[in-house]
C-alpha cells in the first residue's frame, strides 16, 4: 500500500469515528468478540462470519481494542465503529432475526484488564476463543512481531528466554494504572500467551461459561464448515451455506528445531492437561 494510500484511509477512518461518535446511541452494541488467541486464525474467522448476511461488521476495523488499548476513550468512541441499529433491523426483515456485529481483538483474552472492562459494560456479549497448538502459536507470534517491528530478537530461542525478565511485574503496573501499556506483555509474551486454561478460567469466573465458545482452529481449518455451524448456533445465526473458507495473516517461517519443540511441549504439557479437563475434549495438538 502507497504512503499516500495509507494517509487517505487513515483519514477516512478519522471521519468515520468522529460521525459514529456523534451518532453513538443509535449505534448497534456489539453481540460478539472474538477475543483470542493470537495467530490461531482470528482473522479467519472474522472474515468467515463477515460472509453471513446476519453478521454487520464494523466499518475499517477487524479489531477495534477499546477494551485493551482504548478504554479511556469512552463507550460512545466505541460504539462509533459499529453499524447503525437501522440496518440491524433491515436484516431482521430480510432474514427474520435481528443482524448482530462484533470485532475481533485477540489482546483481549491476555489482557489483564480488559474482561472485567467486558463483563461490565457489555453484559450479554458472546465471546469466541480460537486455541492451537501453543508450540505453533509462540513460534508464529514470534515471526509476526518480529516482521512488524516489535520484537527485537531474531532468535526465537533467544526472545523466549528473555520472557520472564521481560514481562516481570508487568501485570501489576497495568493494574494499577490502567493508561499503562505494556510493549512486552503485548508484543513478547510467547508463552504465558500458550497458557490457555489460565485465561479461559479469568474469562468464565467473570462472564460465565454459557457466553464463551471455544473453537480448535486446527479443526476449523481441516474441516471448517461444522466448526462455522457450531459458532453460528451459539450466536443464534441461521446456518449459512454461500460461505467461502480461508486461511488469512499467515506467515512462512523455517522448521523450530527438535530439541526446542520438545522442551517446550514439555513446558505446555501440564498446562494442556488443565485445558482438557475444562475443555471437556481433548485438543487436536495432543490427539
Amino acid at each position: 500500500m502507497t504512503l499516500a494510500r495509507e494517509q487517505a484511509l487513515r483519514a477516512v477512518k478519522s471521519m468515520s469515528r468522529t460521525v459514529g461518535r456523534l451518532t453513538a446511541g443509535s449505534r448497534m452494541v456489539p453481540g460478539f468478540l472474538i477475543v483470542g488467541a493470537q495467530r490461531c486464525g482470528t482473522t479467519s474467522l472474522f472474515k468467515t462470519l463477515a460472509q453471513h448476511p446476519g453478521v454487520l461488521p464494523p466499518a475499517y476495523h477487524k479489531g477495534v481494542h477499546y477494551f485493551d488499548m482504548d478504554y479511556h476513550r469512552g463507550m460512545g468512541w466505541y460504539l462509533g465503529h459499529f453499524p447503525s441499529t437501522s440496518k440491524a433491523e433491515a436484516v431482521r426483515q430480510q432474514l427474520g432475526v435481528r443482524g448482530i456485529t462484533g470485532e475481533s481483538s485477540p489482546y483481549y483474552m491476555f489482557h489483564p484488564l480488559a474482561a472485567r472492562r467486558i463483563a461490565k459494560d457489555l453484559p450479554s456479549v458472546k465471546l469466541l476463543v480460537l486455541l492451537r497448538d501453543p508450540v505453533e502459536r509462540a513460534y508464529s507470534a514470534h515471526s509476526h512481531e518480529l516482521a512488524r517491528g516489535y520484537e527485537s530478537e531474531s532468535s526465537f530461542e533467544r526472545a523466549l528466554a528473555l520472557e520472564e525478565e521481560r514481562t516481570a511485574g508487568e501485570r501489576e503496573r497495568m493494574t494499577a494504572n490502567p493508561r499503562y501499556a505494556s510493549h512486552h506483555l503485548q508484543h513478547n509474551a510467547y508463552l504465558a500467551r500458550g497458557r490457555y486454561v489460565e485465561q479461559l478460567e479469568r474469562l468464565e469466573a467473570l462472564v460465565g461459561r454459557e457466553r464463551l465458545h471455544v473453537i480448535d482452529s486446527d479443526d476449523f481449518f481441516a474441516d471448517p464448515r461444522p466448526s462455522f455451524d457450531a459458532v453460528c448456533d451459539f450466536l443464534r445465526l441461521p446456518r449459512w451455506a454461500d460461505i467461502s473458507f480461508g486461511k488469512h495473516n499467515s506467515r512462512s517461517r523455517s522448521p523450530m528445531s527438535t530439541e526446542l519443540r520438545a522442551r517446550l511441549e514439555a513446558h505446555f504439557a501440564p498446562h494442556d492437561e488443565r485445558l482438557t479437563k475444562w475443555w471437556g475434549r481433548v485438543p487436536s495438538w495432543r490427539r
